[in-house]
């Protein structure tokens, strides 16, 4: 399972140097690597279903990255055979007037998936602890009551009370049933470049560019260490990060469906079994039908 390697495990320290952005599994081509996707999508697509007939568990799938690290993208590949009826996907941009007359999970709480469902956050609360704490400005209009932890307070400042509040909600997500897997896109600083000098050049592009984008540059380091945090301090058992190479996007698509493959599989999924008396039903309406 080259997957595991990537597991963000409870208690470990990270530092983003230490994981390579470039990574790929030796000896793995394109050519095997789209046939390997094509293959993983399928067993998705029959997890999935059973998923849904079971209707069990309910699956959220946390995205996070910096721009041009390729959410969207992997998200619509690794998808793609998934019957869009227990799908859904909620991406999370700056906050509107009324979510910011809410705690700052409501906004995501509206969007969990229910029972059977699989649910896709394409950034989520956790923005609250990255963009936020890289640009503390935004704190002004979320009108924090004055016992609220201040953002220069430390270890025990706003941010890391958040991060307590952020494992508490999922550690009771998932003693609700459901199960999280959380993604850390890891582009390199130069493969961003790259990107975004993609999206100037190729007219089909264009519309994915912002000069924003380009201005967040400048806080790479800052970004850095808000995810280190953020990786080491909520990565628990029940609700694991993933850190993804992301340089190469057909290794990070097929490391992901993997990922999620994997989990699902582990739950050794039934579609439901009918009783004598609901078999019995059926046998009638057979007979029925048959007699038209």
């Amino acid at each position: 399972m080259f997957w595991e390697k990537y597991r963000v495990r409870p208690g470990t320290e990270v530092r983003l140097k230490d994981w390579d952005p470039a990574d790929k599994q030796g000896g793995l081509d394109d050519d095997q690597a789209d046939e390997l996707q094509r293959a993983v999508v399928e067993q998705l697509a029959e997890h999935q279903e059973r998923l849904y007939a079971s209707n069990q568990y309910s699956l959220l799938l946390i995205f996070q990255a910096l721009d041009a690290a390729g959410k969207d993208g992997t998200i619509k590949h690794v998808m793609s055979g998934v019957n869009p009826m227990g799908c859904s996907v909620a991406s999370f941009k700056a906050p509107t007037p009324q979510e910011l007359e809410h705690d700052f999970l409501w906004r995501c709480v509206k969007e969990l998936p229910p029972r059977g469902h699989i649910g896709i956050f394409n950034r989520s609360y956790y923005e609250e602890v990255l963009a936020v704490r890289v640009h503390p400005q935004y704190l002004g209009p979320q009108l924090l009551p004055p016992w609220s932890p201040r953002p220069e307070a430390g270890q025990h400042g706003l941010w890391q009370q958040r991060l307590e509040h952020i494992n508490n909600f999922e550690r009771y997500l998932y003693d609700q049933g459901t199960l999280i897997l959380k993604f850390y896109l890891n582009v390199s600083r130069k493969e961003q470049n790259e990107r975004f000098l993609a999206r100037i050049d190729e007219p089909e592009k264009n519309w994915k560019f912002r000069a924003a984008d380009v201005d967040e540059r400048q806080h790479w380091d800052a970004y850095m260490e808000a995810y280190e945090d953020v990786l080491t301090r909520t990565s628990t058992e029940h609700a694991p990060w993933y850190v993804i190479p992301a340089d190469r996007k057909w290794y990070m698509r097929l490391t992901v469906a993997h990922v999620i493959d994997a989990l699902l599989d582990s739950l050794k999924l039934e579609y439901p079994k009918l009783s004598e008396e609901e078999r019995g039903k059926l046998e009638e309406a057979r007979r029925r039908l048959e007699a038209e």
